[in-house]
């Protein structure tokens, strides 16, 4: 069986959180692969360092106390369903990224401000789960395209 392939890089970085993870060009079966066994701690700091978000805020959007956070720091590992939380915010955060052309700290400023278009509820909060994520992305498309949000 053929392995699936993202047909444009950039989009499959936006996508996945390969570009702010640092997963490289892996296809969207290798990333299941390895959120499923769970990704290494290192990748959270790695998106807290490229992202600029702190990893208190990180670890508030994965759902994992303050505690638990700090275990999985000296087990070295994420759980597979935190790392799927994960992938979905670098996600998140690479399509912010890509609407402010670039501008990371932008994107993140975006992020945490309250949104009209969403209720008054800041983006990140709404990362929380998949149907706020969700939101979120429809509002970064009608954004890029101009449709009055």
């Amino acid at each position: 069986m053929a392995r699936m392939q993202f047909t444009h890089p950039d989009s499959a970085r936006a996508k996945n959180g390969n570009g702010s993870l640092g997963l490289g060009g892996r296809d969207v079966l290798a990333v299941m692969r390895v959120v499923k066994s769970g990704l290494p701690f290192a990748k959270a700091a790695r998106f807290a360092a490229a992202s600029g978000l702190a990893l208190t805020e990180i670890a508030e959007v994965l759902r994992i106390p303050t505690r638990t956070f700090a275990r999985r720091k000296a087990r070295g590992a994420l759980t597979d369903l935190e790392s799927e939380r994960l992938v979905r915010l670098a996600g998140l955060f690479d399509k912010t990224v890509a609407l402010f052309e670039g501008d990371a700290g932008a994107a993140v400023t975006w992020l945490r401000r309250p949104a009209k278009a969403l209720g008054n509820r800041r983006p990140l909060d709404l990362a929380k789960t998949e149907q706020g994520a969700r939101a979120v992305e429809d509002l970064i498309g009608r954004l890029e395209f101009g449709v009055y949000s």
